[in-house]
């Protein structure tokens, strides 16, 4: 559900999109070249990942008193929680919102009646009044728990990109200065680097074009116990005409507690913006981009695996003691002693990539359900970027299931009408989706794989998921 780190794979398919520019061509084609040598020496594949579903411990036959968690239908994806938290909860706290606006209107609800904490991931905050009015929510929050009659602890933590935050001179920094220097001991901004950006290289690419080598792009927004899991950036076309995904867990306490540790954790790799707009790393950590790269990247792999083992470990405790314990508690006990959260029905297992730090977990996990789709099962998958990497692309075209994918038509990406070279992005995509179908179609089959374009004039589109399956709608988020 979580993805810290993100590249563009067209570079070679774009080239020939850019006549007249032979000079940027060529510098495309140099790194591109270099970035795929570099990948190809790093790329260490783990088939064995792909028998987890088998190695994992047998499901234990069904016996009174009967697991709530484990019930039948959902076993299928239990060995995921051998590779990461497994949360259990009620369908009736979880909430699929359908439009920007909703989106919007949520999150400033929800920061201003935040008494703890507020916690923000994203590739970046815009600069318009939308943005504003967000930042203004933060600042009366803040300003409401330093009053005498209701003082609280809130503190309020915001991870985003470094490149595409502090692109231009009006950019997220600058929206977020004011208050850092208002509230310093209760805000926190913290810029991921990526370390792939160092040297000559961090030199020569412009603005813009650096964003292009590696990105932060996690996208969740927590306040106290629930939380919003989105692809949604914090930008005035996120809130008003973007289409994209939002789904609100409310009054999900361990959830939260998990993604607002993996924030903490992908903040300290990350460089901290200090209130004269000069960064800094946290004390005892390597630079992202001035120190030693292979000892950055373990580390930073050490501080995120923590996080996920010791909330894998919780949770898998929390279950057996729960559910499968000598003493187990009844619901009706449990909501006597002041317990009154439903029984869970729906799960959620966030699948994390961070490839420079080698990890993975979100590529293995997706190669295994796409690997697992038998004939009879319906796998949809929607993106407003199309750019299957080869490996998805294979097992697409190599597996029997039926795959309905709904893509952005060239008249709803982001990047339709701009200016420059990226304004040859959105027929880089259509070139990429025409070599895709004419695969589908070479092999006969066009009724086995079909793909929709949607189109809203006046909006864009930027959703992306998967679901897979042919049984009943308890599944993974």
């Amino acid at each position: 559900m979580a993805a810290a780190v993100a590249r563009p794979v067209f570079w070679r398919r774009l080239l020939g999109l850019l006549p007249g520019r032979p000079g940027l061509a060529a510098l495309l084609g140099r790194l591109s070249d270099r970035l795929g040598r570099n990948r190809d020496r790093r790329r260490r594949r783990s088939p064995w990942l792909l028998l987890a579903p088998l190695l994992s411990p047998a499901v234990p036959q069904a016996s009174p008193p009967p697991c709530c968690l484990c019930p039948e239908g959902v076993h299928r994806f239990q060995w995921i929680r051998n590779l990461v938290p497994e949360f259990g909860v009620s369908s009736s706290h979880v909430r699929v919102l359908s439009s920007p606006a909703e989106f919007f209107e949520l999150m400033k609800g929800q920061i201003k009646a935040a008494r703890r904490r507020v916690v923000m991931a994203s590739l970046y905050l815009g600069t318009g009044p939308l943005e504003q009015e967000l930042v203004d929510c933060l600042e009366i929050a803040l300003e409401r728990s330093l009053r005498a009659e209701s003082p609280s602890d809130l503190r309020v933590s915001v991870l985003l990109d470094f490149t595409r935050g502090s692109r231009g001179r009006k950019n997220s920094r600058t929206m977020l200065l004011p208050l850092l220097q208002r509230f310093p001991e209760q805000v926190r901004v913290s810029l991921f680097h990526t370390p792939s950006l160092r040297g000559l290289l961090r030199l020569l690419i412009p603005e813009r074009f650096n964003e292009t080598i590696g990105l932060q792009h996690i996208k969740v927004y927590l306040f106290d116990s629930s939380v919003i899991l989105s692809g949604a950036n914090l930008s005035d076309s996120y809130f008003t005409n973007r289409q994209d995904r939002y789904v609100f867990l409310r009054d999900c306490p361990e959830v939260a507690d998990f993604f607002a540790e993996l924030v903490e954790a992908v903040g300290d790799v990350s460089l901290q913006l200090q209130a004269d707009d000069t960064v800094r790393v946290v004390e005892g950590m390597v630079h992202p981009y001035k120190g030693d790269r292979a000892a950055y990247c373990k580390a930073a792999n050490a501080r995120v695996m923590g996080v996920i083992e010791a909330a894998r470990t919780r949770q898998q405790r929390l279950h057996a003691q729960t559910f499968h314990g000598d003493a187990l508690v009844p619901r009706e006990d449990a909501a006597a002693a002041g317990d009154r959260r439903p029984a869970p029905d729906t799960w959620i297992y966030p699948l994390i990539q961070m490839k420079p730090f080698e990890i993975r977990i979100d590529e293995a996990v997706t190669e295994t359900l796409l690997t697992e789709a038998e004939r009879g099962a319906r796998v949809f998958l929607t993106t407003g970027y199309f750019n299957l990497t080869q490996a998805y692309m294979d097992l697409v075209l190599g597996t029997r299931a039926e795959y309905q994918i709904l893509l952005a038509s060239p008249e709803v990406n982001g990047f339709f009408g701009a200016k420059g070279v990226a304004g040859a992005i959105p027929a880089a995509y259509v070139h990429i989706e025409r070599q895709f179908f004419r695969a589908v179609c070479s092999r006969g089959q066009q009724e086995r794989v079909r793909l929709q374009e949607y189109r809203r004039r006046g909006w864009t589109f930027h959703a992306k998921g998967q679901c897979t399956g042919t049984w009943r709608p308890r599944s993974p988020l």
